[in-house]
């Protein structure tokens, strides 16, 4: 069965019993990406580390290994 069959099922029962319809396939994708980014930000400045630009900082160490992070 696929996503959208299941998701016309869903909302067909929920019309049965008078329940609102559940929401679309992929309508919190972008809102559930956002939360986890956050979410990543925050243990990192709980854990002592920066919260954001840690993969510019490994290129840059990868490739610059001389400089450094602090070079680019």
């Amino acid at each position: 069965m696929s996503i959208n069959q299941q998701y016309a099922l869903d909302v067909y029962r929920a019309s049965l019993h008078g329940e609102p319809a559940p929401p679309a396939p992929g309508v919190h994708d972008w809102g559930a990406i956002r939360e986890l980014r956050d979410y990543r930000r925050f243990r990192a400045v709980v854990a002592g580390r920066p919260a954001h630009g840690r993969i510019r900082a490994a290129l840059a160490r990868l490739i610059h290994p001389h400089r450094g992070a602090a070079g680019c």
